[in-house]
């Protein structure tokens, strides 16, 4: 699994615990849907402000979101 995946994959995990859809998210993200679909796919590799972006919605610090990106390659 490539680093691009594990973004993906953690991307989804905190997205649902917030119990948002896809769609919702992108949108109150300020990110487009099909993009957001292709992060959440391993087939995107984000820039710094959509990272932000995605942290932000979240409300969690960039860390944060690394550390679960982390956690899948335990």
């Amino acid at each position: 699994m490539n680093l691009q995946q594990k973004l993906g994959l953690a991307i989804i995990k905190l997205r649902k615990e917030k119990g948002l859809s896809q769609e919702k998210f992108a949108l109150e993200a300020d990110v487009d849907r099909r993009y957001m679909s292709d992060l959440e796919n391993g087939k995107r590799n984000p820039s710094l402000e959509i990272i932000e972006k995605i942290a932000n919605k979240l409300e969690i610090p960039i860390s944060k979101l690394f550390l679960e990106v982390e956690k899948f390659a335990e």
